[in-house]
């Protein structure tokens, strides 16, 4: 069933209003009909409920269609507006389209046909601009969520910036109070080794076995202290970025060799085989020979600590000739692989109790994986719980040179 439409017909003429309500019936609308005769009652009755359409006379007694159609959009009514003119009046519709009417006919040309399909029409167009409008609506209304998303975002992104900053500042405090620390605690440590070393000299004075054996104790208690400090002040250093590299020309079986009979005794303390396997062809390398140590001595210490029986063994290689690579081999607790991405984290230890049996600071793989690094060459693990872990080191044959330092360098061979 076609609904009912109200229609707004607003002139002063009663036969003008009563041929526009005959032909729209006559066109087969279901309307209600109400006519008004000038503009003051057209906008008191607009004002007071809705219309489908208007129909209104350009000529009025109080103003012309054009100051009615004007202060109709002016007060906001949206409302399909068809102005009647009259015969040789087409120019003023051109001002009343832009005023805001939605269209015009000339009363000499009403019918029931023109009729409808000017109703038609002015009705189609009014619901294309209210669904263009409800459109722009939307569109504003997503456009200043997005504007106020952007804004939180905006405020968010300055908050982790600020809050960056202060990580970073944190952190270089952090590396600047361990350095200091370090420092300052190694100096009185070094005397304590330094006098208990004395004591433990042969000399005049016998010392009582019992007296002999408290000052090994404080020499390796201060120097186990010491090396933890060691540790701290390196990778205080990595963090500040002042671990510096100085390359030399180096035999790599000499470096190898001296550094595991350093070890040696340790791994004699749990009766534990300490193997080196050397199979280089070319027996140079260019690379900072304390740097190098310093990563052997972590790689090695850390096997001789989680090795309770067995052996742990040093194999070193160049299977390429700008390629050099060490092996670290151990029987010892090995690694569950849910934690190979965890042990080269500083502070980082497998076993993070306060009981732990294997005790240390948890930077040794860190400041390894560091010094791999520094040198350009990469560090990998292979491990299995229970049977052991196997640490492949692989560096260049030798290592970039610092730019201050000289281009010409003896041939390695």
């Amino acid at each position: 069933m076609e609904a009912t439409l109200r229609i707004l017909v607003i002139d002063d003429d009663e036969v003008d209003r009563m041929t526009v309500r005959r032909s729209l019936i006559k066109a087969g609308f279901r309307l209600q009909v109400v006519e008004v005769e000038n503009c003051t009652e057209a906008i008191v009755t607009l004002q007071e409920s809705p219309f489908d359409c208007v129909f209104l006379d350009y000529r009025l007694p109080d103003q012309d269609g054009l100051l009615l159609v004007q202060q109709v959009r002016q007060i906001g009514i949206r409302v399909p507006l068809v102005v009647l003119t009259g015969q040789g009046d087409e120019e003023i519709a051109v001002d009343l389209m832009k005023a805001g009417a939605t269209d015009y006919l000339v009363k000499s040309r009403i019918s029931s046909d023109s009729l409808a399909r000017v109703l038609r029409n002015a009705m189609r167009v009014y619901q294309a601009e209210m669904e263009a409008a409800l459109a722009n609506q939307r569109l504003r209304e997503s456009n200043e969520l997005l504007i106020h998303k952007n804004q939180e975002l905006e405020i968010q992104r300055q908050q982790i910036q600020i809050q960056n900053i202060k990580l970073v500042e944190a952190s270089r405090l952090k590396s600047q109070f361990l350095a200091t620390m370090s420092h300052e605690l190694r100096t009185p440590l070094n005397a304590i080794i330094g006098f208990s070393q004395l004591l433990l000299r042969p000399g005049k004075r016998t010392l009582l076995p019992q007296q002999q054996d408290m000052i090994q104790r404080i020499l390796n208690n201060g120097q186990q202290l010491l090396a933890l400090l060691n540790e701290i002040l390196d990778f205080s250093r990595v963090e500040a970025g002042r671990l510096d590299l100085r390359p030399d020309t180096i035999v790599l079986s000499d470096v190898v060799n001296a550094t595991v009979n350093e070890m040696r005794s340790l791994a004699d303390e749990k009766q534990l085989e300490l193997a080196v396997q050397i199979n280089l062809r070319r027996p140079r390398a260019f690379n900072d020979p304390n740097r190098l140590r310093q990563v052997l001595i972590n790689l090695l210490a850390n096997a001789i600590k989680f090795t309770d029986a067995g052996r742990v063994s040093v194999s070193v290689s160049d299977p390429s000739d700008n390629m050099v690579q060490i092996v670290v081999q151990d029987t010892g607790i090995g690694i569950a692989p849910e934690d190979f991405d965890h042990i080269f984290e500083a502070f980082r230890q497998v076993d993070q109790s306060r009981s732990r049996k294997h005790p240390g600071t948890g930077l040794g793989l860190a400041i390894t994986d560091s010094l791999v690094r520094m040198m350009q060459g990469s560090i990998q693990v292979d491990s299995t719980l229970g049977q052991g872990s196997t640490f492949i080191v692989q560096l260049p044959r030798a290592v970039p040179l610092p730019e201050e330092a000289t281009a010409s360098l003896l041939p390695l061979r």
